[in-house]
């Protein structure tokens, strides 16, 4: 009997804008702008968040640059937001040769001027407390090896590991279909966190779904298999 068990550990990084500060040995002036009027105000009847004499605001383009400049540009009236559906992904009793998968769904909630990104990285291969290890995935191999950073198609029962798909807003584009996989960068080997999902586009309730997928050999050992997925969710602004 194999019994795989995955812990999702969700760490969040976020953008911050800084009001400006100036300051000298004889003064200091805090502003949200240097112009003649900007910030927040409200009375019981309103609430008001404006900018008054600024120079060049808005967005300026041209081959090789975008500049979006501007204290109103990038306000944004939808809060950056991130959720993972589900925490503690179990994908059950593997039988060998028997594709095991299990799913949680990503969320993104993002309003700003800039693009957002959400990464991925295990923090070690499946284990056991005694150091067996499922090896990550190389799909099918041959001409469908896949890597960190390239899903290929996945569907043989004889190619064994662990990886992922992902399906739904604002993926990778080499995510194909459901039968396209990537295995996780591994931390203890130094690699760099996967973008699973990044975008430019100011949305609401951005969702994809993250297939968690295992199979195993016939003389991988039985026990319980874990590992860490840790996400990093970061707006730009």
């Amino acid at each position: 009997m194999k019994t795989f068990y995955f812990l999702l550990v969700v760490f969040l990084t976020f953008g911050k804008v800084l009001a400006v500060d100036m300051e000298s040995a004889r003064f200091q002036i805090k502003s949200a702008n240097v112009n003649s009027a900007a910030g927040d105000k409200s009375s019981e009847g309103y609430k008001l968040s404006d900018t008054i004499g600024q120079l060049a605001a808005g967005e300026f383009s041209s081959t090789g640059y975008v500049v979006k400049a501007g204290f109103q540009y990038i306000h944004s009236i939808i809060p950056f937001r991130f959720s993972v559906s589900n925490i503690n992904v179990a994908l059950g009793t593997l039988t060998p040769n028997i594709p095991s998968t299990a799913t949680t769904n990503l969320t993104v909630y993002f309003g700003s001027a800039g693009q957002y990104q959400v990464t991925a990285i295990e923090e070690g291969a499946l284990k056991t407390l005694s150091g067996n290890a499922i090896p990550d995935t190389s799909c099918n191999g041959g001409i469908d090896t896949c890597s960190e950073s390239v899903a290929k198609t996945w569907s043989s029962s004889t190619a064994y590991g662990f990886g992922y798909n992902m399906n739904g807003d604002d993926i990778p584009t080499d995510f194909i279909s459901t039968a396209y996989f990537r295995p996780f960068p591994d931390r203890t080997a130094a690699e760099s966190p996967a973008v699973v999902m990044t975008s430019i586009n100011v949305g609401k309730n951005r969702q994809s779904t993250m297939t968690f997928k295992a199979n195993v050999s016939p003389i991988q050992e039985a026990g319980s298999y874990q590992t860490v997925i840790n996400f990093v969710a970061t707006p730009s602004f």
